[in-house]
């Protein structure tokens, strides 16, 4: 029921870094996407010969168009119900197997929630415990704190595949951070809500030496 959706320009090592990870804890999804923003003819070579180990479906673009093109591009090609998207520099820790059968879980069993989060740059201030090392995020513009904005995120996230439907596409042709600052307002004003997984330990971030952040 689940597609891994990665998003992917010029980290083709972090790519596999994250590909050989899941494989390793032995976990197996109903399709995987990577979505390619027009990488360097090097790491394009290299997602070919990755595609023959990990068996992805490779939606490439003849030239770059920005995080919103890349991430509508990537989830049109999802055909499953649900989408768990990770983008290429993060890489799931031993916990990852266990959480994650109930974050799919919630999604099943309430359909009033639109995604889980799996990772988060720091704790989200408003929480309502549910179960499972999981918490309801709670979003009121009453409460101090402009953390609070960061409802939604472009962190590791099991979300339904029909995502755009209620949302709305990301925005393209403007800057990455306004792509995440769109969808961010979308997510509020159309009234998302999102559980996130208490304890930031299900996936870690790193950015090689050799590839560092874009």
């Amino acid at each position: 029921d689940v597609t891994l959706l990665v998003t992917h320009f010029n980290r083709s090592q972090s790519l596999e870094r994250l590909l050989r990870s899941m494989k390793e804890l032995g976990c197996t999804f109903g399709g995987i996407v990577v979505s390619d923003d027009a990488s360097k003819p090097e790491h394009i070579q290299r997602l070919g010969e990755l595609r023959e180990t990990y068996d992805f479906r490779l939606v490439t673009t003849p030239v770059n168009r920005g995080l919103g093109n890349n991430l509508n591009k990537g989830q049109d090609a999802v055909t499953t119900p649900y989408t768990l998207y990770v983008q290429e520099d993060f890489t799931p820790t031993a916990v990852f197997p266990k959480v994650f059968p109930d974050a799919c879980d919630i999604l099943k069993d309430r359909p009033d929630i639109d995604l889980v989060r799996l990772s988060s740059n720091s704790p989200y201030p408003y929480t309502r415990p549910y179960k499972n090392g999981f918490s309801e995020m709670v979003f009121d513009l009453k409460k101090p704190g402009s953390a609070k904005f960061f409802y939604y995120s472009d962190r590791p996230q099991l979300r339904r595949s029909n995502f755009f439907a209620k949302f709305g596409r990301y925005a393209e042709g403007i800057r990455a951070i306004k792509t995440e600052k769109c969808m961010v307002m979308s997510f509020l004003q159309a009234g998302g809500r999102a559980m996130i997984y208490d304890a930031n330990d299900v996936f870690f971030h790193e950015n090689i030496a050799v590839e560092p952040s874009t």
